[in-house]
């Protein structure tokens, strides 16, 4: 193939999907280009390539690039050392500081490929939690191949899955099924859930795709596909996810003291982990339980991105879905200034200064609706579940007939764990407006984690429905900006082991 095409086509990629290839890497992209082409029916790679270059990809054509591009190639417990200091040091503190209060954990495996490091984190996680069962965890699992989701989802591997990994793993936590392979156990499988996400095009962090508030983040193998401008990108959006105080973890070869400057860098003797710390936090010691000498903290510095990204707006109509409160005729300037600053802020994901800003707000406006939403959301963002739905019960209060607090308050009730009273939030938001999209979306993921699949494939349905009467670039209100188009195809998608079509 010709260094033209080769290019052509890394430009096209990069555009499309994210994924980068620089010159060194084109015979890895030539050699990726030529299954993909096998398995489109072509002859050759050139014609495949021109192609694929005639017009957008379709989810097919993501499906199979992804698949051929991207290394799916991982195993139980990869990085020992790793998985030693979460399970002796960084798990347990998160577990001591939970216990008896607020008996949360979340956890995302971002780029997940076929799931082996998401169960490992299951497993360590059922290691040392015999009261699993009174704790709402979350362990996310994502990845842009859906193939691999699928075979995660499946949760069937062969011998090659475990190598270098402890024998007791697949003795205590795996059954052999046909073929020599190995099924998980399913006290551990309902400990993951799986879903599609391109790290380098979605919106995230976002209640809707889960993505927010997490204590840790696992991201490692997934920041060499992006070009430079990209990787900081999606450090910001994987700091933005994290709630204060939380964890992320990248490979050995990405560690990077300039990509990840917004964080804390804490070096232990066996890795080196980042930490969010807000700026009047120095000196945090990152986890009471370690001896004095574990741990090496170096100074955070300015994160300055080369080209500044642009606030990524949660709401396209922001100003009729949080309009600014009105008490009379006319509002002094500096008041109205305070609100639309606090909007802003949110808009920016910069959630605790908006906290700060509408706190100030409700001191003078005690009954502004639209406020109080937006605190709650706020405080959702921030993992502050509490805080978040009695704002979001306060604005309830005051007008029973919001579609978007029922909205927020069924979205709340679920990452608390409360599946039924969400369920009843969600039904009560659709019998106001039964064209709320995002909110039958949310049924349907609901019924599925209930294990209503049939329940499941009518609120997809339903939602798939009033998707056709949008254009696919339209933004759909109450989703973290998430387009038409893309809902409609993560309803379509095969990621939970069923097709909806």
């Amino acid at each position: 193939m010709s260094e033209i095409l080769l290019s052509r086509l890394s430009d096209f990629l990069g555009a499309q999907i994210g994924l980068h290839f620089p010159p060194e890497r084109w015979p890895d992209l030539e050699r990726g280009i030529g299954a993909v082409a096998r398995e489109f029916g072509f002859d050759n790679s050139d014609a495949c390539v021109q192609w694929l270059l005639a017009s957008p990809l379709t989810r097919n054509q993501i499906e199979v690039l992804a698949a051929h591009l991207t290394v799916g190639e991982t195993y139980f417990f990869r990085d020992k050392k790793t998985f030693e200091l979460l399970e002796g040091r960084i798990f347990p503190e998160l577990i001591r500081s939970r216990r008896g209060t607020n008996q949360r954990l979340r956890i995302w495996s971002a780029g997940c490929a076929s799931g082996e490091e998401p169960y490992s984190i299951a497993i360590v996680l059922h290691k040392l939690m015999p009261d699993l069962e009174d704790w709402n965890l979350t362990i996310l699992a994502t990845d842009i191949n859906a193939r691999g989701l699928r075979k995660a989802a499946e949760g069937v591997y062969a011998d090659w899955s475990f190598r270098d990994t402890p024998s007791w793993v697949r003795q205590t936590y795996f059954s052999k099924v046909a073929g020599n392979r190995f099924q998980i156990i399913p006290s551990i499988q309902k400990l993951v859930s799986f879903s599609h996400l391109n790290m380098a095009g979605e919106t995230y962090p976002s209640t809707l795709s889960n993505t927010n508030a997490m204590d840790v983040i696992f991201c490692r193998n997934v920041l060499m596909y992006f070009a430079p401008e990209r990787q900081e990108k999606v450090s910001g959006h994987l700091h933005r996810a994290l709630v204060e105080g939380g964890w992320l973890l990248v490979s050995p070869s990405e560690v990077s003291h300039i990509l990840f400057s917004q964080f804390r860098t804490v070096h232990f003797p066996s890795a080196i982990l980042y930490r969010k710390d807000s700026e009047n936090t120095p000196n945090l010691d990152p986890c009471p339980c370690l001896p004095e000498e574990a741990v090496l903290e170096l100074p955070r510095t300015t994160f300055l991105p080369s080209e500044p990204e642009p606030p990524t707006v949660f709401f396209p109509e922001a100003s009729e879905l949080f309009p600014v409160a009105a008490e009379g005729p006319f509002r002094e300037e500096a008041q109205i200034s305070l609100y639309e600053k606090a909007l802003a802020l949110y808009q920016q994901r910069r959630y605790a200064e908006a906290v700060e800003k509408l706190a100030s707000w409700l001191s003078k406006h005690p009954n502004d609706t639209a406020a109080m939403c937006l605190l709650a959301r706020a405080y959702a963002n921030e993992g502050q579940l509490v805080k978040a739905l009695e704002w979001c019960e306060k604005a309830f209060t005051a007008d029973k007939l919001n579609t978007s607090c029922h909205y927020l308050r069924a979205t709340i009730l679920q990452e608390q764990g409360a599946l039924e009273e969400a369920k009843v939030s969600l039904q009560r938001t659709l019998y106001l407006d039964p064209r709320f999209v995002v909110a039958h979306f949310s049924l349907g993921n609901l019924a599925l984690r209930q294990g209503g699949t049939k329940e499941a494939e009518k609120h997809f349905e339903n939602a798939l429905s009033l998707l056709q009467a949008h254009r696919p670039e339209d933004i759909l209100p109450e989703s973290d900006s998430m387009t038409a188009g893309r809902l409609m195809e993560i309803i379509r998608s095969t990621v939970y082991g069923a097709t909806f079509s």
